[in-house]
């Protein structure tokens, strides 16, 4: 009898234990990350919550004594802005036209054709490409600069070839920052491209060939949905990065003429440092990270939703 009740009270504590190892299992298992971790709050998250902060208030860098709280007003004030929402538009098309059209789309052209061409061509193409991708990115804008001036490397072609001649900065602004974002990073999109389409097994594309599939076909029947978990990671990557460029445009257009190519990036910088309001720029700041985020959570959805 005595036994029986000493194994039914071990039975009864043993749930109760159970969920005491579950948790030290846990933390040991996470300790290794806790370095990490304390880093991320500190100098990710606590920038982040001090530009909160400051998001609610009327900072200035000159002339004020203290700031003030002042709730929604930046906000408002933003979204009642006729040049936020020209930087909101362009920031869409720089986007759309550098990153989801020209980066993705060429990159995964020349991943396609470097697989097909000789070794030469491919070492060469991709010395080529990638060189563009380490420069700096102030470099970068430079040398872009040189190439779409009025005096640039670009009319000079295009007088050799007897076409008329324009200052692309000033007519074409905002589409030759894009073409310029394109030059720049198009490699990573490349470099992911590579790595999954040499993924895709060749007796399936040799199978396709057999039953008389063409290029086309093979490409948006088999290539397309066996790397489509690429294509959405490479997107999100390519997406957040174009949404945070700022000094490609800088060094060629400095967000002009006018406010033609001013970004949201560029029209941040103009609010919190040339005219020294920071309240109503970090503002700006924390509604491009939602538009980021946005974007983030709607790439994860979808990719998601493909598994």
């Amino acid at each position: 009898m005595t036994g029986a009740v000493a194994g039914t009270a071990g039975r009864a504590r043993t749930p109760g234990t159970a969920p005491a190892g579950r948790v030290r299992t846990r933390l040991l298992r996470w300790s290794p990350l806790a370095p990490a971790t304390v880093l991320l709050l500190l100098f990710l998250l606590g920038p982040i919550g001090y530009c909160v902060v400051i998001a609610f208030t009327d900072t200035q860098l000159t002339g004020q004594a203290s700031a003030s709280f002042v709730g929604l007003a930046n906000f408002r004030h933003a979204f009642g802005d006729p040049a936020f929402r020209n930087a909101v538009v362009l920031t869409l098309v720089f986007t759309v036209v550098s990153s989801l059209l020209g980066q993705n789309t060429l990159g995964l052209a020349l991943a396609g054709l470097m697989r097909r061409a000789s070794r030469p061509v491919r070492s060469l193409t991709g010395a080529t490409v990638i060189c563009a991708w380490v420069l700096p990115e102030i470099v970068a804008g430079f040398v872009l600069y040189t190439f779409f001036a009025r005096r640039g490397t670009l009319n000079a072609l295009l007088d050799l070839l007897h076409l008329p001649a324009q200052n692309w900065l000033f007519t074409l602004p905002i589409l030759a920052v894009s073409f310029a974002n394109v030059w720049r990073g198009t490699a990573f999109s490349m470099l992911i491209y590579s790595a999954a389409l040499a993924g895709i097994p060749q007796e399936v594309t040799e199978s396709a060939e057999v039953d008389g599939a063409g290029g086309l076909r093979r490409l948006w029947h088999i290539t397309l949905p066996m790397i489509r978990r690429s294509i959405g990671t490479n997107l999100m990557l390519n997406t957040l990065q174009t949404l945070s460029v700022f000094g490609l445009i800088w060094a060629m257009t400095r967000g002009g003429p006018g406010n033609r190519s001013q970004t949201l990036p560029v029209f941040m910088y103009d609010q919190a440092f040339l005219k020294s309001l920071i309240g109503y720029g970090t503002a700006v700041a924390l509604l491009l990270l939602l538009v980021g985020a946005l974007f983030a959570a709607v790439y994860l959805r979808l990719m998601r939703e493909e598994v």
